[in-house]
C-alpha cells in the first residue's frame, strides 16, 4: 500500500550538511554505478547540500548562478535550433522558471525567516520529509500472461544474443536532439533490433508536418462516444506509423483533473476516473491496432504544473503528491488499470514525487502496483528528465530513460547509458534486472508486430524506414544528429502527407469529434439552431438580417502556429500548449465558417475581432444588430512555457483577455439590449460564467472546449443544426473556483524545499465534491442540451452473479518469464570500439576502460531482500480478472420524444450503501453520493426508442480496503442504480 504516514526504511534524507561541494558530490553520487549511493538516495534521489549561511548568502548565490547558467544555455540552444521548435522545448522554459521562483521564493522566504526569529534557518537547515512510500523489490519480470507469451518467447531469443551494451542501447535514450525524434534509442545491430522513435503527443504528432491537429483530449472526453475515441486513436496511430514513429507518447490520463485550473488537464478526458479510463483504453486500442506502441501517461498524481519538476521552478526538488491507498486506487490509478487491461505496451512515469518518492524511482508504484498488482507486461519509460537516479530507479522498476540525458537538460550525462553498463558489470545492478528491462522493450516491439519489415522497413542503410521527419528543422535537408557536433546532413523531412484523403480524411474525423465535443449548456427560447437566412423580425422585411461577431477568439489572429508549442493565447483557441500540442496544418476560425454558412443574400455579417469595443462602435455597431455572437476563451498548458502571467496552470477560471467585460458590453448593447446574444467559449477546462450567464439577452451559451483544426466548421454545424448538439460536460462548471474545495486549488507558492501537496479531500473531486457538500454548480458533470428531447423508462436490473465480499483468489501466472544465464561478461566487451568517433552530447553504452569496473558486494536498498507478498488484487493485465466479472445487467429504454434526430448519453451512476464498515480495520467507509460506472451514446430518430444494456462489474461495486490490500464489495446492503442524462438528472433508479 502507498501510505501517507510512516517512514521509508530505505531513505536517509534529502539534504546534507554542507553546500560548498554540492555540485561535485551531487554528480559523484548520482553517477556512481553502485547501489551505495542509490541506497542513500533510495526512492527520493536528489543530493543537494543545504546551506549554513543565510538565505541571501550561499543559497541565493547558487540558485541565481543556476538561473544565469540556464539562461545562457537556453539562449545558446535557441540560436542553434529551429525557430518554431528548437528553443521552445530544449530549455523547457527553465530560465523563466528560475527567475520567477528565485524572486518570489527569495522574498517570501526572507520575510518568513526574518519573522521566525530563532528559527531563522529552519527551512534550509531541516531535511524535508522522508519518503513515505514503502519499498517493493525486486522488480517483477514480464512475460507472465498468455496474451504476451509469444512476444516474450521471441524477445527472449533476441535478448539472449545481445551484449550488455546492446541491452543498454535498447533501454537508454541517445540524448535530446541527438536524432530526429523527441526521444530516440540506439539500435542493437548485432541482433537486428532497430533504433526506436518516440514522439509526442496526445493531440496529434508534435513537430511533424502534414499531420492532423485533432481536438484536445478534453474535447474527446466531451463526446462521450466510445466509437469516436477508438477511431481517433486508430487514425492517430496510423499517422504515427506512416511517419516512422514506433512509440506514441499518449494518451494522457494523468493529470486526472483534481484541480480545474491544472495546466495539462486538457490533454486528458476529464476528472472522472471511469470516463477517463474508457476514453484512454479506447484510444490505446485504436493506436495499437495501427501497430504503434501507445503510452499511458503520467503515472501518477501529476496534477499541477507549478513545481512539478526539479529545477524547472528554481527549487531543487519536485512537488510531492501525498495520497492514501484508497484514493490512489479508486481515482488516479483507475484509468491506468484499464489501460493495462487494454494491453498498453508502455507507461510513462511523471516528474512529481508520490508520497515523497519520485514517481520514476518509486518501487512500490512501479514494481508493486504497476507490474505486480496490475500485471503490466510492457516497459516503463521516464518523462523527459523525470529520472532522478541511476541504479535505484532501475531497481525500482524503470525500464527506459528518456531522452537519455542526466539530471540537467541536454547534459549528455546519462543516469543509464554507460553508468548502466558499469552497474551491470560490477554487480550493483543484477543482470536479471537489465535483462528484464531490455526484454520488456523488445517484447513490446514484437507485440505490436513491428518486426514485420513489410510494415516497418528497417532504417538506412538497410532500408528506407525510420522517421521521415525531423523534430528540429522544417527544411528538407538538415542535420541527422542536430544536437551534436556532427555536421552531416541528409534528407530529414520527406513531407509525407499522412492525413488521409477523400472520405478517409482524418479531417472529417477531427470535425466529427469537435462537433460531438461541443456542449450546449444554455438555449433559452430555443434560439438555436440558427437559420442560415436569419430571422425576419425587422419591420423592413427587405432589409438584411444583421449579425455581429465579436472577440479575438472568432478570428485567425496571427496564425495558429505563431507561438512555440502554441504557448500564447491569440486568435481562436484550438489547443492548449506544451508538448501535447502540435503544428496545425490549418485551423478554420469560427468567423470564416460563419461567413460561409450564413446566406449572404439575407444576412449581413459585421466582425469585430477584438476584445475591446471602441466607444464609437458601441452605438454604430452594437445598437443596430439583430444578433450578436461573442467569442471568449481561457488558455493554459505545460509548465515549461508561460504566457501573460499564466505559467502553465491557469491563475483563475475566468475568461482571459477581458472576456467577461466583452460579453457584458455586447449583451447589454446588442440591439440596445433588445437583441439576442450567443456566447461561445473555447477553453482548456471549466470556465466560471457567473458575471454574465444570467443577463436577459444572453440566450445561448456553447462550451466548445478545444476543437482542433476543424474548429469553425464544427461549430457552424452545431449552431445551424446540421447535427444535433450532443456534447456533454466531462467536468463540473462551478460558480466559483472556491466551489471546487481546498483540493481543487493550485499550489502557486512552495510550502517547503520539497513542496507538499496533501490530497486530503481523498475521493471528493469535481462532482463528487459538489455532491458531498451540497454545492449547486452552474452546470453539473455530464450535462448538455440537445435540439430534441429524450425519455428514460423501464429500468430493469438483472443479477448475473451474486454479491460476495472478495474476488476469487489470484490466479497463478499464465506463462513463465524468460530466464537467462547470470554469468557476468568480461568488461572488455563493453569498451569503446577502436577508432570510434564520439559525437558531442550523445549517450553511448560503452565504457572507456576496464578499470572503471570494480566488482564487489554493493549494498542494495534496505528492504530489497524482503520477500513481498503478491497482491491479491493482481493476476492478469489490469488486475485480478474476477474484478471484471459482470455482476449486474442494467437495461433501460430510451425514447426520442422530440421532432428531430438526436443523440443522448445514457449515464449509469452507482450509490453505495451507507454504514459500511471495513472488517479488516474497523474503519467506517465513506462513499461519494454517486459515482459514474458506465455510459453509452445513442442516436435515435424522432419518435424512435431503443433498449440499452450496460453491464456493471465486481470492481464497479467495490472499494479499496487498505487493511486487506484488495477490492471489497459490500454484500449485506443494497446499492442504488440511477440512470439519466447527467450526474444530477437521474429520473429512474432501482436498488440491487
Amino acid at each position: 500500500m502507498i501510505q501517507t504516514s510512516g517512514l521509508s526504511p530505505t531513505r536517509e534524507g534529502l539534504l546534507h550538511d554542507r553546500w560548498d561541494d554540492s555540485q561535485k558530490k551531487f554528480h559523484d553520487d548520482v553517477y556512481r554505478s553502485s547501489s551505495e549511493s542509490d541506497r542513500r538516495l533510495d526512492e527520493l534521489e536528489i543530493h543537494d547540500d543545504r546551506p549554513k549561511k543565510g538565505i541571501f548568502g550561499t543559497w541565493a548565490h547558487k540558485l541565481f548562478g543556476r538561473y544565469q547558467t540556464a539562461e545562457r544555455n537556453y539562449k545558446d540552444r535557441k540560436h542553434a535550433g529551429r525557430g518554431s521548435r528548437a528553443g521552445q522545448q530544449k530549455a523547457r522554459g527553465c530560465c523563466s522558471r528560475y527567475k520567477i521562483c528565485f524572486i518570489t521564493t527569495g522574498i517570501l522566504l526572507a520575510l518568513f525567516l526574518i519573522a521566525s526569529g530563532s528559527g531563522v534557518f529552519w527551512v534550509y537547515n531541516t531535511a524535508p520529509k522522508d519518503g513515505q512510500s514503502p519499498p517493493w523489490y525486486p522488480s517483477p519480470r514480464g512475460g507472465t500472461v498468455k496474451s504476451w507469451e509469444e512476444s516474450y518467447k521471441k524477445a527472449a531469443v533476441m535478448v539472449q544474443k545481445m551484449t550488455v551494451v546492446e541491452k543498454v542501447n535498447v533501454t537508454s535514450g541517445t540524448g535530446w536532439s541527438q536524432d530526429l525524434c523527441v526521444g530516440n534509442t540506439a539500435p542493437a545491430n548485432g541482433v537486428g533490433f532497430p533504433a526506436l522513435c518516440l514522439q509526442d503527443g496526445p493531440l496529434g504528432l508534435r513537430f511533424v508536418d502534414h499531420s492532423t491537429a485533432f481536438p484536445g483530449g478534453i474535447t474527446v472526453g466531451a463526446t462521450w462516444n466510445k466509437d469516436l475515441m477508438y477511431r481517433k486513436g486508430k487514425a492517430h496511430g496510423l499517422e504515427a506509423k506512416l511517419k516512422g514513429v514506433n512509440i506514441l507518447l499518449g494518451p494522457s490520463m494523468g493529470p486526472l483533473g483534481r484541480m480545474p485550473a491544472g495546466g495539462r488537464n486538457w490533454e486528458g478526458f476529464g476528472p472522472d476516473p471511469v470516463l477517463q479510463a474508457v476514453a484512454a483504453s479506447e484510444e490505446i486500442k485504436g493506436i495499437q491496432d495501427s501497430g504503434v506502441i501507445a503510452t499511458a501517461k503520467h503515472i501518477v498524481a501529476n496534477e499541477q504544473e507549478h513545481f512539478r519538476q526539479s529545477f524547472e521552478w528554481g527549487l531543487p526538488n519536485a512537488l510531492s503528491s501525498n495520497l492514501d491507498d484508497r484514493t490512489l486506487h479508486e481515482l488516479y490509478l483507475w484509468p491506468f488499470a484499464e489501460s493495462v487491461r487494454a494491453g498498453v505496451a508502455s507507461v510513462m512515469c511523471g516528474y512529481n514525487m508520490v508520497n515523497n518518492s519520485y514517481a520514476c524511482g518509486n518501487s512500490k508504484l512501479m514494481n508493486g502496483i504497476l507490474k505486480d498488482e496490475l500485471g503490466f507486461q510492457g516497459f516503463v519509460q521516464s518523462d523527459w528528465l523525470a529520472q532522478r537516479s541511476g541504479v535505484a530507479s532501475a531497481l525500482a522498476g524503470l525500464d527506459m530513460t528518456m531522452p537519455g540525458d542526466g539530471l540537467l537538460w541536454a547534459d549528455g550525462k546519462s543516469l543509464f547509458g554507460p553508468r548502466l553498463t558499469e552497474a551491470a558489470l560490477n554487480g550493483s545492478l543484477p543482470l536479471e534486472r537489465l535483462n528484464d528491462m531490455a526484454t520488456r522493450v523488445v517484447a513490446a516491439w514484437y507485440q505490436l508486430k513491428q518486426d514485420n519489415q513489410t510494415q516497418w522497413p528497417p532504417p538506412p542503410p538497410k532500408g528506407k524506414g525510420g522517421p521521415n521527419f525531423s523534430s528540429f528543422t522544417d527544411d528538407r535537408i538538415g542535420l541527422i544528429h542536430p544536437g551534436s557536433d556532427d555536421k552531416t546532413k541528409a534528407e530529414v523531412n520527406k513531407f509525407i502527407d499522412v492525413q488521409g484523403k477523400g472520405n478517409k480524411s482524418h479531417g472529417l474525423l477531427a470535425r466529427q469529434i469537435a462537433i460531438e465535443g461541443t456542449v450546449l449548456v444554455k438555449n433559452q427560447g430555443g434560439i438555436l439552431p440558427l437559420s442560415k437566412k436569419g430571422s425576419r423580425k425587422r419591420e423592413d422585411a427587405a432589409a438584411k438580417y444583421r449579425v455581429a461577431i465579436f472577440g479575438e477568439d472568432a478570428g485567425p489572429g496571427d496564425g495558429p502556429n505563431v507561438c512555440p508549442d502554441r504557448s500564447c493565447n491569440q486568435g481562436t483557441l484550438g489547443s492548449g500548449w506544451g508538448s501535447g500540442a502540435v503544428d496545425f496544418p490549418y485551423l478554420t476560425p469560427p468567423l470564416e465558417a460563419l461567413q460561409s454558412a450564413f446566406d449572404s443574400d439575407s444576412v449581413e455579417i459585421t466582425p469585430l475581432l477584438s476584445n475591446d469595443i471602441p466607444v464609437k462602435a458601441s452605438s454604430s455597431l452594437l445598437h443596430n444588430q439583430d444578433l450578436c455572437i461573442v467569442f471568449v476563451n481561457s488558455d493554459g498548458g505545460e509548465g515549461f512555457e508561460s504566457w501573460n502571467g499564466v505559467r502553465g496552470d491557469r491563475n483563475d477560471l475566468f475568461p482571459q483577455k477581458g472576456g467577461d467585460q466583452l460579453v457584458q458590453k455586447v449583451a447589454r448593447g446588442c440591439g440596445k439590449g433588445k437583441s439576442d446574444t450567443i456566447v461561445v467559449v473555447h477553453a482548456v477546462g471549466p470556465v466560471v460564467l457567473e458575471r454574465w450567464i444570467d443577463l436577459p439577452s444572453v440566450k445561448a451559451v456553447i462550451l466548445a472546449n478545444l476543437p482542433g483544426q476543424e474548429s469553425g466548421n464544427a461549430l457552424a454545424d452545431v449552431l445551424f443544426g446540421e447535427v444535433d448538439a450532443s456534447g456533454r460536460l466531462p467536468y463540473t462548471v462551478g460558480k466559483s473556483l472556491s466551489d471546487y474545495g481546498p483540493g481543487g486549488q493550485i499550489m502557486y507558492y512552495p510550502n517547503g524545499v520539497v513542496p507538499q501537496q496533501d490530497f486530503t479531500e481523498r475521493l471528493y473531486i469535481d462532482y463528487r465534491h459538489f455532491d458531498k457538500h451540497g454545492i449547486t454548480p452552474r452546470y453539473e458533470f455530464g450535462f448538455g442540451l440537445s435540439y430534441t428531447t429524450f425519455e428514460f423508462s423501464n429500468l430493469t436490473l438483472t443479477e448475473q452473479k451474486p454479491k460476495s465480499p472478495l474476488p476469487a483468489p489470484r490466479l497463478d501466472s499464465q506463462a513463465a518469464p524468460p530466464a537467462y544465464p547470470s554469468d557476468l561478461p568480461d568488461p572488455s566487451t563493453a569498451l569503446f570500439p577502436p577508432n570510434f568517433r564520439k559525437l558531442k552530447g550523445r549517450i553511448y553504452p560503452y565504457i572507456s576502460s576496464t578499470s572503471e569496473i570494480t566488482p564487489g558486494k554493493y549494498p542494495y536498498p534496505r528492504g530489497y531482500d524482503q520477500v513481498q507478498p503478491l497482491s491479491p488484487a493482481g493476476g492478469a493485465e489490469g488486475g485480478n480478472p474476477d474484478l471484471y466479472t459482470p455482476h449486474l445487467s442494467v437495461k433501460i429504454n430510451l425514447k426520442n420524444t422530440g421532432s428531430r434526430k438526436g443523440k443522448q448519453v445514457v449515464q449509469v451512476y452507482v450509490s453505495f450503501p451507507e454504514g459500511v464498515v471495513d472488517a479488516s480495520t474497523g474503519d467506517k467507509i465513506d462513499f461519494p453520493v454517486r459515482q459514474l460506472r458506465g455510459f453509452e451514446k445513442i442516436e435515435l430518430d424522432a419518435g424512435k426508442s431503443q433498449d440499452i444494456e450496460i453491464e456493471l462489474t465486481r470492481k464497479d461495486f467495490s472499494y479499496w480496503s487498505r487493511g486487506l490490500g484488495n477490492w471489497v464489495m459490500p454484500s449485506d446492503d443494497k446499492f442504488t442504480i440511477s440512470i439519466g442524462a447527467s450526474s444530477r438528472d437521474l429520473p429512474v433508479s432501482a436498488q440491487w
